[in-house]
């Protein structure tokens, strides 16, 4: 049988397509911007019709948009949702009794598919409209998604003309014999992820980083105000021939290409490709993605593994912190025991960046916050909060940075550590985080008040 016969054979309304589940089913919805449409919103609607159908876990992560399967009245009776990474969505979700964090390590993702995971029942992902060999690029997301299909006892693609084709190597699309139902979805418009406006902190850190970048440098910039400003200041520089190597794909990265900054030509591994594993952004983010051949996405295993990122010369990676205490441990995904985000792939570009020949690796943050009264608070603390998690540990940490200051941590003694992290410092926490050294002996008395 022919694609198109087998395409026409397996076409479904979505309706029919989620009559599939059942009650304690584990349902996954993909990742990011790939989360489907039509499927489920009927999803939600036969759950509103059938209160017998319970007891549902759902996987995604990085949600642009709430599920409709968890804005049900009854949501967190009946479903339960497990994010990979957090999004505000998500954060909100979490409060509300319905959603759970799955701790990772990104670059082990298909691993933990193919070995960890004991069920895949019933996978549901936005695709690109099949070419003329019989394939459905993943589009904007790659990841793990390839391991999990693997897995999977059903498969169901709803397809999105809207959705860019992003071309690449092995697990970046599925061909039709593979799927059991085509849904042809109503070509909403794609998830948006608007570039975060950059602060006067986060430009004041990126000035200081973007002067340690040489030309040819390959980067990873992320998600955020740090990376944007970074990837501005990038694009009005007289740096050249930048390469990219990053798991997440965003707007300025259309930036640099249209500043005619980037060739990859001095990248040691697939040279002239700006590589990734998923992308969040804006329509001219996505309409840049679709049938680029300077572009390249690839599942994570590849894109996150250190001997992989280590291999670029002259890695830059960019990563935020929401606590650093004074011996170094950084912690990006909660404050106490609330989640915020996750930990990504944040140790795959810290280890990697820092085993690159010439390579770089900057932890990011603002110095203070402030709380819902206003009131301020230290990022840089004595330790880190009671409940907070480590994401990158002491031994990992290269380069600090917030708006006053950076300092390169690696091969400090403590009370070289506790100097450096101090001396960046919202100065009117200093006193107090000297203080706080004395008291722990990771102070000198000769050291610079």
């Amino acid at each position: 049988m022919n694609n198109t016969k087998l395409y026409l054979k397996k076409r479904r309304t979505a309706r029919e397509a989620v009559a599939c589940v059942k009650s304690g089913d584990w349902v996954d919805y993909g990742f990011c911007g790939q989360m489907p449409y039509d499927l489920d919103v009927a999803l939600a609607q036969r759950m509103a019709e059938e209160p017998e159908l319970t007891d549902l876990n759902f996987r995604g992560g990085v949600a642009l948009r709430q599920p409709a399967v968890t804005a049900l009245p009854d949501a967190a009776e009946r479903i339960t949702w497990n994010s990979w990474h957090c999004s505000s969505i998500e954060r909100r979700l979490i409060e509300q009794g319905i959603a759970y964090y799955t701790p990772i390590r990104f670059s082990e993702m298909p691993r933990y598919y193919r070995e960890n995971i004991e069920r895949v029942d019933v996978a549901m992902i936005q695709v690109s409209p099949m070419d003329a060999h019989g394939f459905f690029s993943f589009s904007l997301n790659t990841t793990y998604l390839a391991a999990m299909l693997e897995r999977a006892r059903v498969i169901i693609v709803e397809v999105n003309p809207k959705m860019p084709v992003a071309f690449g190597g092995l697990g970046t699309a599925i061909h039709i014999s593979r799927v059991d139902m085509v849904v042809e979805g109503e070509g909403h418009e794609l998830d948006q992820l608007p570039a975060a406006q950059p602060t006067d902190v986060d430009v004041a850190v990126a000035e200081q980083i973007v002067p340690l970048i040489p030309n040819g440098a390959c980067l990873q910039l992320g998600i955020g105000g740090m990376p944007n400003a970074v990837g501005g200041l990038l694009a009005h520089s007289d740096l050249k021939d930048l390469g990219i190597h990053t798991e997440m794909l965003t707007d300025c990265v259309v930036d640099l290409d249209e500043a005619g900054k980037l060739t990859g030509r001095n990248k040691n591994l697939d040279r002239g490709s700006a590589v990734f594993t998923f992308a969040a952004g804006t329509r001219r983010l996505y309409d840049f993605i679709n049938h680029n051949p300077t572009l390249m996405v690839a599942p994570v295993d590849y894109v996150n593994d250190i001997d992989v990122i280590s291999t670029h010369d002259n890695l830059i990676s960019i990563n935020n912190a929401m606590e650093v205490d004074l011996f170094g441990q950084v912690s990006a995904e909660t404050m106490g025991t609330r989640h915020i985000s996750g930990a990504g792939g944040q140790q795959d570009f810290v280890l990697g960046a820092y085993r690159s020949k010439g390579g770089k690796s900057f932890i990011c943050c603002s110095s203070i916050y402030l709380d819902k009264q206003g009131r301020a608070h230290s990022r840089l603390v004595p330790t880190i909060t009671p409940g907070s998690i480590i994401t990158s540990t002491r031994t990992n940490i290269h380069y600090l940075v917030t708006e006053y200051g950076m300092v390169n941590l690696k091969g400090l003694s403590a009370w070289q550590r506790a100097e450096g992290i101090i001396s960046i410092a919202h100065p009117d926490f200093r006193e107090e985080l000297i203080a706080a050294a004395e008291q722990m002996h990771i102070w000198k008395r000769s050291n610079r008040r």
